[in-house]
């Protein structure tokens, strides 16, 4: 395995680790990169979006998409600097689909043309197909979530279904912060395994 020069000692440390991970699998290489960025990443998160639940999630999904395609990497600059662009450019996208549904119900909206449209908004209520269909939708995630092992599923449905916070997940199952999270991404990715091969669509 050659190493350039040009990085750093931290840089050339994480390249071995990547290496490891891609080419054999190695599940610690995987755990060992994400403990040396996760706080990191989690703070910029957090100073992007000034919200502790979505910064936890958009780092759950940097690293997600990261180790995703870990493959694609190459050495000719730090793997810190690569996955930080992952995770920067990923909320980015989340901050903009946020705020393209933000809107004032109060003031009347310029079409540019020096015309104005005022927005009435539809009730909450769901009609008798939407509610089927999202009652057919929760009966399916569950049907998929019950194909977890115990610990995974456990912590699938207090996040997801009871909608707890990670510190009260933690709190419940007495369970380091960080072992809740590093789960939780375990599982969410075993999920979406096993959505890939189901024949359903959610």
């Amino acid at each position: 395995m050659e190493i350039s020069d040009n990085l750093t000692d931290k840089a050339q440390r994480d390249y071995i680790l990547v290496r490891k991970a891609v080419d054999d699998g190695d599940q610690k290489s995987y755990a060992q990169l994400m403990y040396y960025y996760r706080d990191s990443i989690y703070f910029m998160l957090l100073k992007m979006t000034n919200n502790q639940n979505d910064a936890d999630d958009l780092t759950i999904e940097a690293f997600g998409k990261a180790f995703k395609n870990l493959h694609q990497y190459t050495p000719d600059f730090a793997f810190s600097t690569w996955l930080f662009k992952i995770a920067s450019n990923n909320c980015i996208d989340f901050i903009r689909k946020k705020r393209k549904n933000i809107f004032s119900i109060d003031n009347p909206i310029d079409q540019g043309d020096g015309d104005e449209v005022r927005i009435s908004i539809a009730s909450d209520t769901l009609d008798p197909e939407e509610r089927f269909i999202k009652e057919q939708k929760k009966k399916l995630m569950r049907e998929v979530v019950e194909k977890l092992k115990p610990r995974y599923k456990r912590l699938v449905e207090l996040r997801y279904f009871s909608e707890y916070s990670y510190e009260e997940i933690a709190d419940e199952l007495e369970l380091p912060l960080g072992t809740v999270k590093a789960q939780l991404f375990r599982a969410r990715e075993l999920l979406y395994n096993i959505l890939k091969k189901s024949q359903h669509h959610i």
